[in-house]
């Protein structure tokens, strides 16, 4: 019977994502971001978080890209350095509405979410029905159960000897 090749989970961008964004503090910094927050003061206000703590996650954010550090200096002050979503960083919003699904489908308050997200378009067409996350396949497949959704080794793929 022929052994079954494994994906190396060491090589795995999950990993690599989380590295980055995996701790809790983390993704809500980001959360406030997409919200609004720029300055230090926002997101410690906001979140409660320890200056310290703050501190050490917008350096983590800002070294891995997700955030951009831009400086500005108010009348009579010392420059100081608000922040910016890259990118990179405004591309965790789909992230943060599917942790936000799942959250309310099995976390939320029986009174229901606190929070629903809203199409909002620009300009004068106006929607404002809820956004939901949709798996699509590249054949255009939509409504993905979970058992049909499988990983399959990519072109980075590495494997590990079975044991």
């Amino acid at each position: 019977m022929e052994r079954q090749r494994r994906i190396d989970p060491v090589n795995c961008s999950v990993a690599r994502a989380l590295a980055v964004v995996g701790e809790r503090w983390s993704l809500l910094i980001v959360r406030e971001a997409l919200d609004g927050a720029r300055r230090f003061g926002e997101f410690r206000t906001r979140l409660g978080i320890a200056s310290n703590l703050l501190a050490a996650r917008l350096d983590t954010l800002v070294t891995a890209g997700v955030l951009r550090r831009v400086p500005y200096q108010d009348p009579g002050d010392r420059q100081r350095f608000a922040y910016e979503l890259t990118e990179q960083g405004m591309a965790l919003r789909p992230t943060l509405v599917a942790l936000l699904e799942w959250g309310d489908t099995y976390l939320a308050d029986p009174q229901g979410p606190s929070v629903v997200v809203r199409h909002r378009p620009a300009g004068e067409e106006v929607c404002d029905q809820p956004v939901r996350l949709v798996l699509e396949c590249a054949a255009g497949h939509t409504h993905l159960p979970p058992e049909a959704i499988a990983r399959t080794p990519g072109p980075g793929a590495r494997f590990v000897e079975p044991s």
